[in-house]
C-alpha cells in the first residue's frame, strides 16, 4: 500500500499537513453503480452465494419497495449458517427497528442499533448529533459494497412518499486487497455498538474467562479500526485498480476525507466535479476549490434542485456569489432527489461515499468513501455525471439577494452552522 502524493511545499493551510491521507492498494476491482436499482441486485447476488460471514452498516434500513430482496436475501443467508450481522444507526432507522428486530431475530440475524433512541433522556445527549452516516456491505471478505445508497427503495422518501423517477445515488462494489480494511471498519463498528448495549455482560465475561488476556486482546482486535502502513516505491508502481478506502470518525481520522478531496482539487489541472445534496464546505475546502476555478480547472458543482430539507438548500445558495464570481459553474439537479456523495478530478482520481461536503459529515457523522485512481473507473463515472448536468439547471447571474441582505443571509447560515458544531462538541475552524 502506499500513501497519496504529498501536498506541494507552498500548501495554504498547515493544518492539512497533519492530517491522514488516502492508504492506495492496488490490484482491485471497482464497478460502478448507479442507485438502488444496480445495487441491490449485486448485492442479493453476492449474499446469496455467501458462505461465510455477512456485515452490513447503514443510516437508513427502510424495507419497502425493492429493498425486501435484499432483507430476503439476509435472511435465507442466517438460516442456512451464514453469520448475518448488521448494524444501522438508531436516528436514521428508528421508525423501522421494531420490525427490523422481529424479522431478523426470527431469521437469527444480529442486529446492532448505533447510538439508539430507546429513552426520552436518550434525545438531550450531545453525543447524539453524531451519527453513524456510512453505507458499507462486506460478503465473506471477497466483495465489497461502499457508497451513499442507504436502504431504501429509489423512488421511495421516508418524508415525501413515493415518486416515479429515482433519485440520484452512486454505490461501488469492490473486490481485491481494498475489501480488507472494509471488512474490518464494518466489524468494528457493529462490535462498538454491539458492545455498547451489553457492556456490563462483556465485562463480566472478560472478567470470569480463564484467560482474560488473551479474550481482551482478541476484543481490542474487533473494536479496532483498519489501519495502513505505506511501504516503499511510489503510487504508480502499483498495479491497476489502484484504491483506497477512507473513514471520518471522531478520534484519528477527523478530517481524512476532507483531506482527501483538498488533496485531489489543489492537484487538479483540468476539471473537477462535485456532487453533493448538502454542500457548506469549511474555509480551507472552499478557498482550495476557488483557488482551482480561479487558476482555469473547470469546476463544476452538482446540488440539489429538487429541495428536501430546505435549511440545507440555504445553507449552500449562501455561497452561490462567492462560487459565481470565482468560475464555478453551479447546476441544480432537478429530475428528483439528489443524494449522490461523489468527485471526480481530471481522468483519474473519483470518490464515491456516504460523506456529503458539509459540517456534519466532514466533522460529525462517521462516513466511508471509497477513493478509485483509475482511467476506466472515471471515465464510467464522468459518463453517468454528464447526463445527469444535461438535465440540470444551471445557475447563471446575479444572486437574489444582494447587499446587506445577501451579507445577512451568509452570516445567518455560518451562524448556525457554528452553533451546531459547538452543541456537538465541536471547537475550532471549520
Amino acid at each position: 500500500m502506499r500513501d497519496d502524493t504529498p501536498l506541494p511545499d507552498d500548501a495554504p493551510d498547515p493544518l492539512m499537513r497533519v492530517l491522514r491521507r488516502a492508504v492506495y492498494s492496488g490490484g482491485n476491482q471497482a464497478v460502478l453503480l448507479r442507485g438502488g436499482d444496480a445495487l441491490f441486485p449485486a448485492m442479493v447476488q453476492a449474499i446469496a452465494q455467501a458462505r461465510h460471514e455477512i456485515w452490513l452498516a447503514t443510516y437508513i434500513y427502510d424495507n419497502n419497495g425493492k429493498v425486501a430482496s435484499v432483507t430476503q436475501a439476509l435472511v435465507e443467508a442466517a438460516r442456512r449458517g451464514v453469520q448475518v450481522k448488521v448494524l444501522v444507526d438508531g436516528f436514521g432507522t428508528r421508525s423501522n427497528l421494531l420490525d427490523l428486530r422481529a424479522q431478523f431475530g426470527a431469521a437469527g440475524v444480529l442486529l446492532a442499533v448505533f447510538r439508539p433512541l430507546d429513552r426520552w433522556w436518550s434525545w438531550l445527549q450531545p453525543s447524539q448529533l453524531r451519527r453513524l452516516h456510512q453505507k458499507l456491505c462486506v460478503v465473506d471478505g471477497d466483495i465489497a459494497f461502499v457508497g451513499g445508497v442507504n436502504l431504501l427503495d429509489d423512488r421511495f422518501d421516508q418524508v415525501h412518499g413515493w415518486s416515479d423517477e429515482p433519485r440520484l445515488d452512486y454505490a461501488v462494489a469492490l473486490r481485491g486487497p481494498v475489501v480488507a480494511p472494509v471488512e474490518q471498519a464494518t466489524r468494528a463498528l457493529w462490535t462498538r455498538a454491539r458492545m455498547g448495549l451489553h457492556f456490563g455482560k462483556e465485562m463480566a465475561a472478560l472478567a470470569r474467562s480463564a484467560e482474560p488476556v488473551a479474550r481482551a486482546k482478541r476484543l481490542l482486535r474487533r473494536l479496532r479500526m483498519p489501519t495502513a502502513a505505506a511501504v516503499g516505491g511510489g503510487l504508480d508502481e502499483l498495479p491497476p485498480v489502484r484504491a483506497a478506502f477512507v473513514l471520518r470518525d471522531n478520534l484519528r481520522r477527523r478530517r481524512a476525507i476532507e483531506r482527501s478531496y483538498i488533496d485531489a482539487i489543489r492537484n487538479a489541472r483540468e476539471r473537477v466535479d462535485l456532487i453533493s445534496p448538502y454542500f457548506y464546505p469549511g474555509r480551507a475546502f472552499l478557498r482550495v476549490l476557488l483557488g482551482a476555478a480561479r487558476r482555469g480547472v473547470q469546476v463544476r458543482l452538482l446540488l440539489q434542485g429538487k429541495i428536501d430539507y430546505r435549511i440545507a438548500a440555504l445553507a449552500a445558495r449562501a455561497l452561490y456569489d462567492e462560487l459565481l464570481g470565482a468560475g464555478v459553474r453551479v447546476f441544480e439537479y432537478t429530475p428528483a432527489y439528489l443524494h449522490a456523495k461523489v468527485g471526480l478530478v481530471d481522468d483519474h482520481w473519483a470518490t464515491v461515499g456516504s460523506s456529503n461536503i458539509d459540517p456534519l459529515s466532514l466533522l460529525l457523522n462517521l462516513e466511508a468513501n471509497v477513493v478509485v485512481r483509475d482511467a476506466d473507473f472515471s471515465a464510467s463515472l464522468a459518463a453517468s455525471l454528464q447526463r445527469a448536468f444535461d438535465v440540470s439547471r444551471e445557475v447563471v447571474g446575479a444572486p437574489e439577494r444582494t447587499g446587506w441582505r445577501r451579507w445577512l443571509h451568509r452570516g445567518v447560515v455560518a451562524w448556525a452552522a457554528n452553533l451546531y458544531l459547538r452543541v456537538a462538541g465541536i471547537t475550532g475552524r471549520y
